[in-house]
């Protein structure tokens, strides 16, 4: 797909309610919606919109809070279904996610839906997500989602606080027959600023040891840490993985859990970035080149998503690749990019140098750069 022209991945953040009160919630979200959120008129327009971009239509994912918190969920669904476009859900373990009701997705053209797991014990989870409990309802609720035919996605943010047990997570996602882990690198913004993101030497350790996991029958994808794709270039490449502290442990104790790899790496490595191939929708309509780089360049259904995305000025400079310090002169740039939320995060500019990357672009592209 041509990215200036259509995003890959529209997110939709449905609602902001969730009983959840996650400590590194992007959204801070809370029991009841907040005033402003979409209708359900709303939201169809904006569904009938994203036809715009072409024979094509990029895949909606309708993401909170908790979807399963709005009582239109299913109409929702039904609706951007009959149009033609591919939705998936993200879903909070609840008492809202039930057999029923997911059949009931199921019904309405859901056959994909990610979930939320951030520790490989109770104790480490519970801890992030704050429900007593919720690891093993977390654990059921993946079960059930396969057992129902549902394509899973685990999602896990790392951090300081649960780096140490991605192996574990890894053999557990294993076990559990998900089909994609998702790795997303904490970024410092909503109730996310109150925990601490590993630093650059750390994520690069951690994207290592994530090509290694991805040898064993389930893609890996990274948010928020484009960086990854450089990684897994490079190793298919033949370079070695690094000596880092963490990825010796991680790889160690991946080696012990699952034994060696015998599978192709499956590790996700699409050119996309904030701005480009994702556009993210709030609950209240502002459009943002993600979620976690919260600029707003319009807002629906008074705008439409694909003139914003396709000619508004930051879309457009977050496409063009002109970025500050390293990622402006580095030889992955258009590969990788650098994760754009992070350098806002951190910078509060969106095409800044992304800290939390440890590359050192080529000496012979740096002088010309110059």
């Amino acid at each position: 797909m041509n990215l200036d022209q259509s995003p890959l991945l529209v997110f939709y953040e449905t609602t902001r309610a969730c009983p959840l009160a996650c400590r590194h919630c992007r959204a801070e979200a809370m029991p009841d919606p907040l005033p402003g959120q979409l209708t359900t008129d709303q939201s169809k327009l904006f569904f009938e919109d994203l036809l715009r971009f072409g024979q094509r239509p990029p895949i909606l994912i309708l993401t909170g809070g908790d979807p399963l918190m709005r009582a239109d969920i299913f109409e929702l669904c039904a609706y951007a279904s009959s149009i033609g476009i591919t939705v998936a859900l993200s879903p909070s373990v609840t008492p809202s996610l039930t057999t029923a009701n997911v059949r009931r997705l199921k019904d309405v053209g859901v056959s994909s839906m990610s979930i939320s797991l951030d520790g490989a014990n109770a104790p480490t989870h519970e801890n992030i997500r704050g429900v007593p409990g919720h690891f093993a309802q977390t654990v059921d609720a993946v079960l059930m989602l396969v057992d129902e035919g549902i394509t899973v996605q685990i999602n896990t943010t790392v951090m300081e606080i649960n780096a140490d047990e991605l192996d574990t997570v890894a053999a557990l996602i294993k076990e559990l027959k998900a089909a994609i882990w998702e790795v997303f690198f904490l970024i410092g913004v909503g109730r996310g600023k109150g925990l601490s993101a590993l630093d650059a030497a750390g994520n690069e350790d951690v994207c290592h040891f994530l090509y290694d996991a991805s040898r064993y029958g389930f893609t890996v994808r990274t948010v928020e840490a484009p960086f990854f794709r450089r990684v897994a270039s490079e190793r298919r490449r033949g370079r070695p993985a690094p000596c880092g502290p963490l990825y010796r442990r991680l790889s160690h104790g991946l080696r012990e859990r699952l034994g060696e790899p015998r599978e192709a790496p499956r590790a996700g490595t699409a050119g996309t970035r904030d701005g480009k191939g994702i556009v993210f929708v709030s609950h209240a309509g502002d459009i943002y080149p993600a979620g976690f780089l919260p600029v707003s360049a319009g807002k629906v259904p008074t705008d439409s998503i694909v003139d914003v995305y396709r000619d508004h000025a930051v879309f457009a400079s977050l496409r063009g690749g002109d970025f500050g310090g390293r990622c402006g002169r580095c030889d992955y740039r258009e590969m990788c990019g650098g994760s754009r939320a992070r350098a806002f995060s951190v910078a509060g500019d969106p095409l800044a140098e992304d800290p939390g990357c440890i590359y050192v672009p080529l000496v012979e592209d740096v002088v010309g750069a110059g």
